[in-house]
């Protein structure tokens, strides 16, 4: 009895401690823990799109649990380890949405921009909207997600550099608010969380963006106004393509030098429907591994687009569609345990400097002086906003899906719910067919059948400190 109720106890704080810390060293996206490289696998996360996105409505793609809880199901049985989120509320209380994804091993790249006015950089006239105001806004995304383990980076900007135009007049501007996102994060968050761009996959400027973000004015790579990762939408690999007719290779190569880690926040063409993601076993694979940390598919839900892996009903229920099932088998044809086993080699490599001849586009902003911050946003970097929106990490005390979810094939998923994972392990492929409704998921960190009774026998050892963390969590 006493050995049940401790593994009980255990069970409740692995709702706090189901990711192990994702940091930045060199062009390696690393694991804190074990050392070794991180992957991601991911897919973007925002029902209803962007034009869906609305503060006066009191959600958003983080607020609902119970929706959350649906999702999480869907996406822990389907593999993936990360969510993108382009558009919260940082006033609403994302604890329970955070903790379930938490739970089931998945991380959360946060964007801090909206599409409303006020809230993002104007391309065009970015001085007029690089403001104290908007500052506040974005520092309060990252006082609302800052204290959640399983948020793993802030995007400063999407896309926001999308054409020679904007390329002449934004970088500055973005560098800037990197700089002040990155000095409010070292003041206000007890751990480090890195900050980066995710850029257009527009070639003639893709790589003067990259040079131009990546490169340091101080000449250590410990400059605030640096990217610490550099990400980008990239929709070149359509169909049964190759590495070299999409342009992969192009891609490796010329991200070869990188001094900052290099992944695709999106991809995922979708002509011809339905996909195929003959991508994916190559992102994954030996081409493109030692450049690039692998990517997120473009999106979990069904839009007026027609990019969705899952079609989303309004009153609640949710059907898999056929993408969620191709992309599903080619997961499960990954190598993830050797994948994410893989000693980080990139830790040491060293950005440019910063200078002109780094730019190759005519017209493409090289200048690197680094607009000062707006009046009045140094006192909220110094001390911090008020009212700062809060999270923390919560029990997550339901694992059962309550909504009727279909497979593809119309049939309804039966006893669908989440798993939670605990010794620190993060979500991956599973091996599940695309017809199964509950298979177990996998995780890159495993006890092995040699370990049970030495583990076993550890619990009541081990509980009574660990108690003590996981209360100071709850």
């Amino acid at each position: 009895m006493l050995v049940s109720r401790a593994i009980a106890l255990l069970a409740l704080c692995a709702t706090t401690l189901a990711v192990q810390s994702i940091v930045v060293k060199g062009s390696d996206l690393v694991n804190a823990v074990t050392g070794n490289r991180f992957q991601l696998l991911g897919v973007a996360y925002q029902p209803g799109g962007s034009s869906g996105y609305n503060p006066g409505s009191g959600i958003d793609p983080l607020s609902d649990g119970t929706v959350c809880l649906r999702d999480a199901a869907l996406m822990q049985r389907l593999g993936v380890n990360a969510i993108r989120v382009y558009n919260v509320d940082p006033d609403l209380n994302h604890d329970l949405c955070a903790s379930i994804f938490n739970a089931v091993g998945i991380y959360m790249l946060i964007d801090v921009n909206s599409p409303l006015a006020g809230e993002s950089i104007d391309r065009g006239a970015p001085w007029t909207t690089y403001t104290s105001s908007y500052l506040n806004r974005t520092f309060a995304v990252v006082e609302a997600f800052k204290s959640y383990e399983n948020t793993l980076l802030f995007f400063a900007g999407n896309e926001v550099i999308n054409d020679p135009a904007s390329g002449g007049v934004v970088p500055p501007y973005m560098r800037a608010v990197i700089r002040d996102l990155k000095n409010y994060v070292a003041k206000h968050s007890k751990r480090s969380i890195p900050v980066g761009y995710s850029a257009a996959d527009v070639r003639t400027i893709l790589i003067d963006t990259w040079n131009y973000l990546q490169c340091t004015l101080t000449g250590s790579s410990t400059d605030p106004s640096r990217a610490d990762l550099f990400a980008l939408n990239s929709y070149s690999w359509c169909g049964a393509s190759s590495f070299t007719t999409s342009s992969y290779d192009v891609l490796v190569s010329d991200f070869s030098s990188t001094s900052v880690p290099v992944f695709f926040s999106e991809y995922g063409c979708n002509k011809p429907s339905p996909r195929v993601f003959t991508e994916v076993p190559v992102i994954y694979g030996p081409l493109m591994t030692p450049v690039l940390s692998g990517g997120m598919v473009y999106e979990y839900s069904e839009e007026p687009a027609e990019y969705g892996l899952v079609q989303i009903n309004s009153n609640g229920s949710a059907q898999l569609l056929v993408d969620y099932d191709t992309l599903q088998k080619q997961f499960n044809t990954l190598n993830v345990t050797y994948l994410q086993g893989l000693t980080a080699q990139n830790v040491s490599a060293t950005p440019p400097k910063c200078t002109s001849s780094l730019i190759t586009t005519s017209g493409f902003s090289s200048n690197f002086t680094i607009p000062d911050v707006p009046a009045g946003a140094q006192t909220l970097i110094d001390n911090g906003i008020s009212p700062a929106p809060s999270g923390k990490m919560v029990p997550v005390t339901a694992s059962k899906v309550s909504q009727v979810v279909q497979q593809s094939n119309g049939d309804i998923m039966q006893n669908l719910a989440i798993t939670i994972l605990a010794d620190d392990q993060s979500n991956n492929p599973n091996g599940a067919s695309p017809t199964s409704s509950g298979a177990s998921p996998s995780a890159t960190k495993k006890k092995n059948g040699g370990e049970t009774l030495k583990s076993s026998l550890s619990v009541l050892l081990g509980v009574a400190s660990f108690a003590v963390v996981c209360t100071s969590f709850l």
